[in-house]
């Protein structure tokens, strides 16, 4: 079955364009012009992964997000692209902020859109499918770091017995600094790391990605501390 991808826009020539490009390459697509549209539909038949645009009537992207991640289980960990005004920084810091797996401005590479498109769901398809082999979890499949404890089949994390749930990228960045604490990953490491696919992503979208895992953990500890920054060169995790 193949995936199928939703796409929020009120620019219909978007919607058609990109529908068209996501269709050749094998995808299902849905398209919806507004933002309160989407959120009913995706409650009803929630879709593999969305591409929301920020700036439209009745309900925005940002909106839009910060709904379905409100809603949680398989709909509030729906992978989501942002699409942003041209050099918008603040577009761009808000959507990952709000937990927007990646961000694209516009204009915009189709190619780079399904570039992006594939290895999201690459990796999400991956830990579901390794989640799908058994209920028994062994313990060396578990990534255990003091009070974090990380499922990797299961794309699940804890700490202090507590959840914290986190994107398909969020949980890539953290498990590479948790599988080595106090090994200092620079932003190009963990670049190479998060954006497998030969696409050219800016360092500070690391950055970006990092405040929103502190801020997750910070949720559940407000003493959360074990994601430290060096400055100049990079994250590490906290040796307990």
């Amino acid at each position: 079955m193949s995936h199928v991808i939703a796409l929020v826009d009120d620019d219909r020539n978007i919607l058609t364009s990109v529908s068209i490009a996501l269709q050749a390459e094998g995808f299902g697509t849905r398209v919806y012009s507004d933002g309160a549209t989407a959120l009913k539909a995706f409650g009803d038949n929630p879709p593999d992964l969305a591409v929301l645009d920020i700036k439209m009537p009745q309900m925005d992207g940002m909106e839009l997000l910060r709904r379905v991640r409100e809603v949680g289980g398989p709909l509030g960990a729906m992978p989501v692209i942002f699409l942003t005004s041209k050099d918008d920084e603040l577009d761009e810091a808000l959507g990952l902020a709000m937990g927007a797996d990646d961000y694209i401005a516009k204009p915009f590479s189709q190619r780079l859109l399904i570039a992006r498109v594939r290895a999201i769901l690459r990796r999400r398809d991956l830990e579901r499918g390794q989640a799908l082999q058994g209920n028994d979890q062994p313990e060396d499949e578990l990534v255990i770091r003091g009070r974090l404890v990380m499922d990797p089949p299961r794309h699940k994390v804890r700490w202090d017995d507590k959840d914290v749930v986190l994107t398909v990228t969020e949980f890539m960045i953290l498990d590479a600094l948790a599988q080595r604490p106090g090994v200092v990953k620079s932003r190009n490491q963990l670049l190479d790391i998060a954006y497998q696919d030969d696409v050219y992503v800016d360092d500070r979208t690391i950055d970006s990605h990092i405040k929103r895992i502190r801020r997750k953990f910070r949720a559940v500890d407000g003493e959360f501390d074990g994601i430290e920054t060096l400055y100049g060169v990079g994250y590490r995790f906290g040796e307990e």
